[in-house]
C-alpha cells in the first residue's frame, strides 16, 4: 500500500491510499481518482513530506481516520446516516430492485445497495434514476 498527497485543479488537498504506484496511475487514467472535496477528476500527486516514526517521547498525534475532520467529511457522514436511517439496504440486488420499482412490479421506496458499473450504467441509460454514494456501504444486520 502507498499513500499519496493529492491536489485537485481547485486547489483542494487530500490524502488517499493505493495498492501500488501502478494502481494509482491506472485509476487516475480511468478517471476514477476524484477530489474528496469537490469531485473534480483533475487530480495530481502533490509534494508530500515523509512520515518518520518518532520515539515514544516525541510521539506525534495522528488524526483519527474514523472521525470526520473537515466540512466535506462531516456532510458525507450526515448524508450516510440519513441514507442508512431512511432507506432499505438491498445489497447486491440493487439493480434488480431499482428496475422492478421503476417498472411497477415492486413497491416504491428508498433503497441503497451495490451494483456493478455496467448494471448502473444500464439503469441510467434506461431512464431509471440512480446515483453513486460518496461513502462505503454499511451492511445492516438482520
Amino acid at each position: 500500500m502507498i499513500q499519496y498527497a493529492l491536489k485537485c485543479d481547485n486547489e483542494h488537498s487530500f490524502d488517499s491510499w493505493f495498492q501500488s504506484a501502478a494502481a494509482f496511475e491506472k485509476l487516475s487514467k480511468a478517471g476514477m481518482v476524484t477530489c474528496a472535496v469537490c469531485g473534480s477528476e483533475k487530480v495530481d500527486k502533490a509534494i508530500m513530506t515523509p512520515s518518520v516514526k518518532k520515539s515514544e517521547k516525541g510521539k506525534k498525534n495522528t488524526p483519527s481516520l474514523t472521525k470526520p475532520t473537515n466540512p466535506a467529511e462531516h456532510a458525507i457522514k450526515k448524508l450516510k446516516t440519513y441514507v442508512e436511517n431512511n432507506s432499505d439496504y438491498v445489497g447486491k440486488d440493487f439493480a434488480t430492485e431499482a428496475r422492478d420499482m421503476h417498472e411497477g412490479t415492486a413497491p416504491e421506496r428508498s433503497i441503497y445497495g451495490e451494483a456493478k458499473p455496467e448494471d448502473a450504467k444500464k439503469l441510467i441509460e434506461d431512464g431509471i434514476p440512480v446515483t453513486p454514494l460518496p461513502f462505503a456501504l454499511t451492511r445492516k444486520a438482520n
